[in-house]
């Protein structure tokens, strides 16, 4: 299987329009559009596709996350954010056009974002993040792009993997986890590809 997209080249940053947060005093929302992305060489047999984005490169722990005077150091542990996650796709799908399933922050989270007929979407970690916050503390539903501290002295990497199933539906509804997506997958995965974009919002990095 392939994985393009038309936004930006594997290995390559992922343009600002395209993420949370973009730089400014330090950091201002973005236009949070969802990527285009494009699939195909899926094998015989696929009956459905799972698309996920997930982001490796969360510190694990948050105490000098976005912190004036201190860096996020590059050997912290990390662990994973997820950006995105979106079961049931149906295999005549191949293509998701910029913007069609995100293209605003939504404060409090999306509730039912756009995909293609019949797909449901999962929670991202959005959800935990805002917690707390009376502004935007909610369900954060569908694609949700990069934020990553502005003081983290490490590039943050973004993996976007389409996953061809041998199943028609997950049994799965809106708001699931990454863990029960997983769950749910196993077994059933017959290809997948990968396309890994970079984003940060640290000044000496980009």
């Amino acid at each position: 299987m392939q994985l393009r997209s038309d936004s930006f080249k594997s290995g390559e940053s992922i343009p600002a329009r395209f993420a949370f947060a973009k730089l400014g005093d330090p950091v201002a929302l973005s236009d949070n559009q969802s990527p285009h992305l494009a699939w195909k060489g899926a094998p015989e047999g696929t009956r459905s596709f799972v698309l996920t984005c997930i982001d490796n490169d969360v510190p694990s722990r948050a105490d000098d996350v976005n912190q004036a005077g201190r860096t996020v150091p590059a050997d912290l542990p990390r662990v994973e954010f997820v950006h995105w996650l979106m079961a049931n796709i149906p295999p005549e799908c191949g293509e998701l056009a910029a913007g069609a399933c995100s293209d605003a922050v939504t404060p409090r989270g999306k509730r039912e974002p756009h995909g293609p007929p019949g797909s449901v979407q999962g929670l991202n970690d959005y959800t935990a993040w805002f917690t707390g916050d009376a502004e935007m503390a909610g369900d954060y539903l569908g694609y949700d792009g990069p934020c990553p501290p502005w003081n983290d002295s490490l590039m943050h990497h973004y993996h976007f993997r389409i996953h061809a199933l041998d199943v028609e539906r997950l049994a799965l509804t809106d708001g699931f986890t990454l863990a029960q997506l997983r769950a749910a997958m196993a077994g059933h995965v017959l290809a997948e590809a990968e396309l890994v974009g970079i984003y940060s919002l640290n000044r000496s990095l980009v």
